[in-house]
């Protein structure tokens, strides 16, 4: 079934037709959180707030830019939301704990499991995402959409609706970014 057709019957309500879209794109919607947000939990209900959003909204989409194009602006709108609640749910913590309130919030290490990663490049994997949390959100979303997901500059530039040049910019100060956040660990690693 091709994408506009399958567009057309979400949008008269066809429940097969969403399934249909959840099967076909809940991987791209998975992966995609989890290079922003590098916990599965946190990925998983990503995923499900996203399809959530396009069974409300896909009557409002038009067609005017590709259906993985939208898809890829609700998972990236999704997992920064959550990035930004999930920092003031640690300032919050931090606050309560200054003041004596029993439950401050636990502060998690990174736990990344992506699919892409085998075992024996983990560590390093663990690292290049610790560093990629260090980058400012739109070249975090550059890098990730390029590096992960495989898509061309072209293709980033109209998910972030922003142009070729922006893109190769972002790209360029992110892999600059990386580089300095990669030096420190590896020199003190080798320091040890």
């Amino acid at each position: 079934m091709n994408q506009p057709e399958l567009i057309v019957q979400l949008q008269q309500g066809d429940e097969q037709a969403f399934t249909k879209l959840v099967d076909e794109w809940q991987d791209m919607v998975y992966n995609t959180a989890l290079g922003i947000v590098q916990h599965a939990d946190d990925a998983d209900d990503i995923t499900q707030e996203v399809f959530i959003q396009v069974y409300r909204s896909v009557s409002s989409f038009k067609g005017d830019s590709k259906f993985s194009t939208w898809l890829y602006r609700i998972t990236l709108g999704k997992a920064l939301d959550h990035e930004k609640k999930k920092k003031r749910k640690k300032r919050f913590g931090f606050v309560q704990g200054l003041f004596g309130a029993d439950e401050a919030e636990q502060v998690h290490a990174v736990e990344f499991e992506h699919p892409g990663v085998q075992m024996e490049k983990k560590e390093r994997a663990n690292e290049l995402f610790n560093a990629l949390k260090q980058l400012p959100d739109k070249q975090r979303m550059a890098f990730t959409l390029h590096k992960l997901e495989g898509q061309s500059y072209q293709d980033i530039a109209e998910i972030m609706n922003t142009t070729l040049y922006a893109v190769e910019s972002l790209m360029s100060r992110a892999k600059t970014n990386l580089r300095k956040e990669l030096k420190k660990y590896y020199e003190n690693n080798i320091e040890e």
